[in-house]
């Protein structure tokens, strides 16, 4: 991989890994809404990817789902594993960019506010990869920021998260997610928003 993209994310979330209980107190609601607008069908495998301390892998969690979480910071994954109470929820530290599961495994890949904390380039890996180990006819779901509508609100909320985002954020922003899918074998099936249009969640299903 180019520069230290990986030593970069590792600093950053191991530092900040003490934090995001109070976090995903906030994310809670985001969570829900995300399991709900993915629908997963009854015993469906999922991968959560980027799953930090485990939030968005809780949420599927509690409802019986199978799912794997996977993240790079062990740190964040020390967290997840204290507050697991689900025998059918597991935490494993992994490369999102080099996935180290079969092909066609999981009915449903997710990936939340994690693009955004990567280079371009690595952020295309990481989506082939979530692809490969998913099924055809699975779910590919991507949770990220999204710029609100009105000049002013973009304005404001481009600056405001830009005090606490990594350095990969204004790329990841400014560019347009339906360019980095295109050609990648997904068929977009929706979107919806959160938070006043500063959240968008995103669903595909692989063809």
């Amino acid at each position: 991989m180019k520069g230290d993209y990986p030593g970069d994310v590792q600093r950053i979330f191991n530092r900040w890994a003490p934090l995001y209980p109070i976090v995903d107190l906030f994310a809670r609601g985001i969570r829900e809404k995300v399991f709900h607008f993915t629908s997963p069908r009854k015993k469906a495998k999922i991968l959560d990817v980027c799953t930090g301390t485990g939030g968005q892998a809780f949420e599927f969690g509690r409802r019986s789902f199978e799912v794997r979480g996977i993240d790079l910071s062990e740190d964040m994954l020390k967290i997840a594993r204290r507050k697991n109470r689900y025998a059918n929820v597991r935490f494993e530290i992994a490369d999102a960019s080099n996935l180290p599961y079969k092909d066609n495994y999981f009915d449903i890949s997710c990936i939340s506010f994690g693009l955004h904390e990567m280079p371009k380039y690595i952020g295309e890996k990481v989506l082939r990869e979530m692809i490969r180990v998913t099924k055809p006819q699975g779910k590919i779901i991507i949770v990220d920021w999204t710029l609100p509508l009105g000049r002013f609100k973009k304005f404001l909320f481009y600056h405001f998260v830009r005090l606490f985002e990594g350095k990969y954020f204004p790329e990841f922003i400014k560019a347009n997610l339906q360019d980095t899918i295109q050609g990648t074998g997904l068929e977009f099936k929706g979107s919806c928003e959160w938070g006043s249009g500063s959240v968008k969640i995103w669903k595909y299903e692989k063809v």
